[in-house]
């Protein structure tokens, strides 16, 4: 179930109101007439079963009501409630499927904006993967996959593309690309600052490395795995299960990739650090394309159910 709390004019209480309750899946209905101080106008709260939060939040916006009011919408955890029970049962279909397009669009917003702490999260995250390529070691490449925080800006391009919106698309798109390009350029100097210190050499990257030679080694499986990584975690975000999102970061070699590219330059190792860069451009190609596909079926198998 969904709580949602609306700063309403006086003037649209009344068609708040009678649109909530004709709308299947809605209980609870409060009204607090003079109720709300800034912005003026009366306060309305109800609760709506999941599966009909979508379609509730589209008509409070034809209303007008995000422009001259305020529409709050919160989880509800646990609701004891013959009501809440009777309402989620009679919405279509079930509330796990059911896609909230604006909360999926403000989530990706937050997620995918360039700012200081995601640059800083993908340029850690790039050199602990750096240590991990040199070292042949895998878990620094699993723990350099968790921290990156890449799956934002890549879910922000597909909800912007299915959604049609450009300035969301172009916001992650840039995340993306400076975000990749400070982190690898700043894993440059890290790879030269350990080679100067004698952490890091050019023997131990052009070694034969078993555990992580498959980041410069693109091939089908990469792109396999990237669509179904995209996929999950497209469903992970749709359905609210973000904790899944760090099994999705885990499966995918964009980090890594980055970081092996970003050493193998430094050691002018070309050819390694053509190959990372492919499988990084695979592995991106791959969860656009696979988290679009994933939204346009969300958005079209719904609309059969409801």
């Amino acid at each position: 179930m969904l709580h949602l709390r609306l700063i309403t004019p006086a003037d649209r209480t009344e068609d708040v109101v009678r649109l909530i309750e004709k709308t299947v899946g809605t209980t609870h209905v409060v009204v607090l007439p003079g109720a709300a101080r800034n912005p003026a106008g009366d306060v309305v709260m109800c609760d709506v079963a999941r599966e009909a939060g979508d379609e509730l939040l589209t008509g409070l916006q034809e209303l007008g009501i995000e422009q001259t009011g305020s529409i709050a919408v919160e989880n509800i955890d646990l609701s004891l409630s013959k009501r809440a029970d009777k309402a989620a049962a009679e919405a279509p279909g079930e509330g796990a499927d059911a896609v909230l397009w604006e909360h999926l669009t403000e989530a990706t917003h937050e997620e995918s904006t360039l700012s200081f702490t995601y640059v800083a999260f993908i340029t850690l995250a790039t050199m602990i993967a750096a240590c991990g390529v040199v070292l042949d070691n895998a878990i620094l490449i699993v723990g350099a996959m968790a921290v990156g925080p890449e799956f934002g800006p890549l879910a922000g391009i597909c909800t912007a593309m299915v959604q049609r919106h450009p300035r969301l698309a172009l916001r992650s798109l840039i995340a993306l690309l400076v975000g990749f390009a400070v982190a690898m350029a700043v894993t440059v100097g890290f790879t030269y600052f350990m080679d100067g210190v004698g952490l890091f050499t050019k023997v131990q990257l052009q070694a034969t490395r078993p555990n992580t030679n498959f980041i410069y080694r693109p091939d089908a499986f990469s792109f396999v795995v990237a669509v179904l990584a995209g996929i999950a975690g497209t469903l992970s975000l749709t359905s609210a299960k973000s904790g899944l999102l760090v099994g999705v970061a885990i499966s995918v070699t964009t980090v890594p990739a980055a970081a092996n590219a970003a050493v193998a330059f430094a050691y002018s190792e070309y050819r390694q650090a053509w190959g990372s860069t492919e499988q990084l451009l695979l592995n991106l190609l791959g969860i656009v394309l696979a988290g679009t596909m994933t939204l346009l079926a969300q958005k079209w198998l719904w609309r059969k159910v409801s």
